[in-house]
């Protein structure tokens, strides 16, 4: 059995993934910063998915508790194969580039940014340890979800944007680096999704709907993530480490 570890892997566009990953028998590792008790109804979905699940709280911008989560999840499994670096957050507050605060900055970029970076490290050394000691290497990758705001500016949100083009950057560096190893690394780049992160601002996102800045006029959902991660993780797209995989209905198609 396939072992994939999904941060923020328990509600939004990580739920959505973490469903698609159990319906295609792949056991989970989740984390994220919630105490266990809260997620317990998403959880106790995948595992009816027949899915083995397993919990573990933690802080990806936390370096012990990073090293804290790979450390159960090989207790846990004693293997991992994919990883999805899933985990992300907003600015507490969407302030004008003129008036953002240090202080934003630094929070946005280590859980987005920083965070994956070095999980990636982690996991990266330990699939290569796995695959030189297994003779059949079943396969695994590991994916990024970044965000249209990898090259879509928005000017009230500047942190988000860089940290995202980071991700971004960070996959050509993994996948460039980890390529001799067969291990692939991709970015899904999803859209305007429905998720907790976009209620705030949902009837904003409406009205630029309605107005068509997506070809597709509708909402993205969590699904339309997780059916692209899964596709990934299948292994469908082989010989394509590196590609950037748009979930956006559309939105950075260029248009005169």
């Amino acid at each position: 059995m396939k072992v994939a570890l999904v941060t923020g892997g328990a509600r939004g566009i990580g739920l959505g993934v973490s469903r698609h990953l159990a319906a295609d028998g792949f056991d989970l590792a989740i984390c994220g910063r919630r105490p266990q008790q809260e997620v317990a109804g998403a959880l106790e979905e995948l595992a009816r998915q027949g899915a083995r699940v397993f919990y573990a709280q933690a802080d990806i911008s936390d370096r012990s508790e990073r090293d804290r989560l790979v450390r159960s999840v090989r207790e846990q499994f004693g293997r991992l194969h994919v990883l999805v670096n899933n985990a992300g957050v907003a600015p507490r507050r969407r302030a004008d580039l003129l008036e953002a605060t240090l202080e934003s900055f630094q929070e946005v970029l280590r859980v987005n940014l920083e965070g994956p970076y070095f999980l990636t490290q982690a996991c990266a050394r330990w699939m290569i340890e796995q695959r030189a000691g297994e003779a059949a290497w079943p396969g695994g990758c590991i994916v990024n979800i970044s965000s249209m705001s990898a090259t879509v500016a928005s000017t009230n949100r500047g942190e988000y944007c860089i940290s995202k083009a980071g991700v971004s950057m960070a996959t050509k560096l993994w996948a460039a680096r980890l390529g001799e190893y067969g291990i692939p690394v991709y970015e899904v780049r999803p859209g305007i999704i429905k998720t907790d992160m976009t209620s705030s601002v949902e009837a904003h996102y409406d009205e630029l709907i309605k107005g068509g800045v997506t070809l597709e006029k509708r909402w993205g959902a969590p699904d339309d993530v997780g059916r692209a991660v899964a596709a990934l993780a299948r292994g469908d797209l082989p010989y394509s480490t590196g590609t950037v995989v748009n979930v956006d209905g559309g939105l950075t198609v260029q248009r005169l």
